[in-house]
């Protein structure tokens, strides 16, 4: 029986996803690819016009997880430090469970690829900070950082923070956990 329309696209994203989980980090050919699928190159152009494209399928689940979950921790908590918390602990935490998406998040996935792919992810590490920064500002407002905070240093601050733990993760062959100390860690870091 002939997969329904998008089940092949599904697979074909979640095969690369799985492949960029490996420890090792080995470039993600069509021809490996392929072969793991045990189909032809042939068939995966058929779904996608080139790997550039797999790999923007797999930065849109990121972005639309990412960027779902941050919408409903800003809609469902008042605390402007609290929204700026869990959306570290969200980044962390999407890290630590889809490890392969970490590779795309570092870069590390995008070396030699179509460099739209890293703007992409800059311009999505971009809304980040700019998410952070606007709760930073709210706690501020509500008198949980000190009226002198630098919102705009403090968010960019806590980015770096994230996408540290992100390379450590992924450059340890993930056995570093990103969530590994996270309460103390934030305690030092609005300290």
């Amino acid at each position: 029986m002939a997969a329904k329309p998008g089940e092949r696209k599904l697979q074909i994203l979640q095969t690369v996803a799985g492949m960029l989980e490996q420890p090792k980090g080995e470039k993600v050919t069509t021809a490996a690819l392929a072969a793991k699928l045990d189909i032809s190159e042939a068939a995966l152009y058929r779904h996608f016009a080139s790997k550039a494209q797999m790999f923007e399928g797999l930065i849109e689940f990121i972005e639309q997880t990412v960027f779902g979950l941050a919408n409903k921790i800003t809609a469902e908590e008042n605390s402007g430090l609290k929204q700026a918390e869990s959306i570290l602990a969200m980044l962390l935490g999407f890290a630590q469970k889809n490890r392969g998406m970490t590779r795309v998040l570092t870069g590390d996935a995008l070396v030699n690829e179509d460099e739209r792919l890293q703007a992409r992810i800059n311009q999505f590490l971009d809304r980040i900070e700019a998410t952070l920064k606007q709760s930073l500002r709210i706690a501020v407002t509500q008198n949980e950082l000190p009226a002198d905070t630098d919102a705009v240093a403090l968010a960019n601050m806590l980015l770096c923070f994230v996408i540290g733990r992100w390379q450590m993760f992924a450059k340890s062959g993930y056995a570093r956990d990103p969530l590994a100390q996270w309460p103390q860690q934030w305690s030092l870091l609005v300290r």
